[in-house]
């Protein structure tokens, strides 16, 4: 009986040998102060997607709106493990979940003024065949006043049928700026 399924586990052995991802740093700051100013940042995932990062614009009520674009190549499939994007205190527990304002999908080849519209957080990105690369941006508001220092927790994704965190993005006020800005 055992020897039966021998060939099939070592063919599942094999099959996940495969799958070299080794994922970049999960937290993007790299000191407890996070003193150091980012533009922005790109963590990448198997299957060669990627997810990005901006920098906060200032709300007038005190909050931010972050934007968060997934790149998606053609053929290929992320799931979200949840539909929360949250701020959290540093390596804590979530503060509020994120208003999604937009969510915008595109093919990276096409013109920019052709964009779909989504209504809701989809429950499957996929790679449109028209483009090489799908672009979903999703424009996120964090309403009210926030702490002075806080992270950005995005959904892990669910990539042929295995489950990959996301990198936890870092944000602070900066003084000398007047303003909130990604940090490092």
């Amino acid at each position: 009986m055992m020897r039966r399924f021998t060939p099939l586990a070592l063919l599942l052995t094999l099959a996940a040998c495969g799958n070299d991802y080794q994922p970049e740093q999960l937290y993007q700051a790299v000191t407890p102060e996070c003193t150091k100013w980012e533009d922005g940042s790109t963590f990448k995932l198997p299957e060669n997607i990627t997810v990005t990062a901006t920098p906060p614009n200032a709300l007038p009520d005190g909050g931010v709106e972050i934007n968060v674009i997934y790149l998606v190549p053609r053929g290929v499939m992320a799931q979200f493990t949840s539909r929360a994007f949250k701020i959290g205190a540093p390596k804590g527990p979530p503060l509020t979940n994120a208003e999604i304002v937009k969510i915008y999908r595109r093919g990276t080849e096409g013109r920019p003024e052709m964009v779909d519209v989504i209504e809701q957080v989809p429950v499957l990105m996929t790679g449109i065949g028209t483009s090489d690369f799908t672009q979903y941006r999703f424009r996120l508001h964090f309403k009210g006043k926030l702490p002075e220092r806080f992270d950005f927790l995005l959904p892990a994704m669910k990539i042929k049928n295995e489950r990959y965190p996301v990198r936890t993005f870092t944000y602070r006020y900066f003084e000398d700026r007047k303003t909130y800005g990604m940090c490092s």
